[in-house]
């Protein structure tokens, strides 16, 4: 019997488990669907161990110890914004544009040309809302991009920043994500979710658009043959049935489209934002929702650990409660997290520092591209460095 068998066979004799709770887990094993008022009574009573377990289980039956990442680098064209989330430590008002930045089309494609001849596969590109980055200049972006390396994936934008630029060119929903499609884009992050239900969502991200809105620009993405990654920002005011509606209603689009890839929870982090008072969620609550996350999600292929926000220490211990992928190499090329105060204030790792601190949780180490696709297995990799020839090693003289 496996490790991860002999950890579900001891949950299911635990004769102090509640029936509930006995319950859900017999439907996981089973490949069942838990309900909305089973999620809630997981983040409710589920313990650690419970949670962890069951994950771990649901992981390693669609993945093995198979660990995903991809090489790739972050533009943020601007961290100047129209809106003003309140969770935002990011973003920079109008009124205060000289604290931020304002990159034009030349200025990008200068980023972008810094990783000619390096192994990277991905640009990912999302920023603040600002009036002159519209439908022209992300299209002639994307076609500029494509144009100076084709084989460079472009997963760029949030539907926060489509509905914008869509709405200020008064072209649908439809077309505009067609036009996208045309000049280049490759495939949508999942930012901008932040949480669905109004509620909390027009206190913290108030004038963004609506989750219906966001979901539906998901749905059309899909609709046109394409694939995306969806999030939810937890940790802060929202309660319990507030992360279970919007994990509800990523899956009922999931159901309808199969056009997610992965699901990565958001950890609120409490830094320069006007939610500075409220208190950020411990590492335990944090591994609880990664694992309810990928028990509820059970049509999500993937459920990614972000290690610039939640640091490669919980990042890795994350890979035993239902996390499979951890992202990628990033380059240092992102500040939406530093800013707010993560653990990563200098966001880049090293292939081979990605793969050793995979390899030191037991787990195999794949390169993927951006649609899952696998470049190398790194499980038996050498890297140089490692066969590099160090010196000897000087040992302790003992005088007698």
């Amino acid at each position: 019997m496996t490790l991860t068998a002999r950890r579900i066979d001891h949950i299911l004799q635990d004769q102090t488990l509640s029936a509930p709770l006995r319950a859900i887990a017999e439907k996981v094993l089973n490949d069942q669907r838990i309900t909305p008022e089973e999620g809630q009574l997981l983040f409710e009573e589920g313990e650690l161990g419970y949670l962890g377990a069951l994950a771990n289980y649901q992981r390693e039956k669609r993945h093995g110890n198979r660990t995903y990442f991809n090489r790739n680098f972050h533009v943020e064209p601007t961290n100047v914004c129209l809106y003003t989330c309140t969770f935002c430590s990011y973003s920079r008002l109008i009124k205060k544009r000289e604290e931020g930045w304002e990159y034009s089309l030349e200025d990008i494609l200068d980023i972008v040309k810094k990783y000619d001849g390096e192994p990277v596969t991905e640009v990912h590109i999302v920023g603040g809302v600002l009036p002159q980055y519209d439908v022209k200049f992300y299209t002639e972006l994307f076609k500029a991009i494509k144009k100076h390396r084709p084989d460079l994936h472009v997963k760029a934008l949030t539907p926060v920043e489509y509905h914008y630029i869509f709405k200020k060119d008064k072209v649908t929903y439809e077309e505009g994500m067609r036009i996208m499609k045309e000049a280049g884009l490759d495939s949508m992050p999942g930012g901008g979710a932040e949480i669905f239900h109004p509620e909390i969502r027009d206190q913290i991200a108030g004038g963004k658009c609506s989750g219906e809105q966001w979901l539906r620009i998901h749905e059309i993405w899909h609709e046109l043959g394409m694939r995306s990654n969806a999030t939810m920002l937890y940790g802060h005011i929202e309660r319990f049935e507030h992360r279970i509606d919007h994990l509800e209603k990523l899956r009922q689009l999931q159901d309808k489209t199969g056009g997610f890839q992965t699901f990565i929870p958001l950890k609120f982090r409490n830094q320069d934002n006007q939610m500075s008072h409220v208190p950020e969620s411990t590492v335990v609550e944090d591994m609880r929702n990664y694992a309810i996350s990928r028990l509820y999600l059970d049509n999500f292929d993937h459920i990614k650990a972000y290690w610039p926000m939640i640091g490669r220490n919980v990042a890795q211990m994350l890979l035993s409660f239902g996390v499979d992928d951890i992202d990628g190499t990033i380059d240092d090329t992102t500040k939406i997290y530093s800013m707010a105060g993560s653990e990563e204030q200098t966001p880049a790792m090293s292939t081979r520092d990605l793969v050793n601190l995979i390899r030191r949780v037991g787990r195999e180490p794949i390169e993927r591209d951006t649609l899952y696709n696998v470049i190398q297995d790194y499980t038996d990799h050498v890297f140089e460095e490692d066969e590099q020839f160090k010196g000897y090693t000087a040992l302790p003289v003992v005088n007698r």
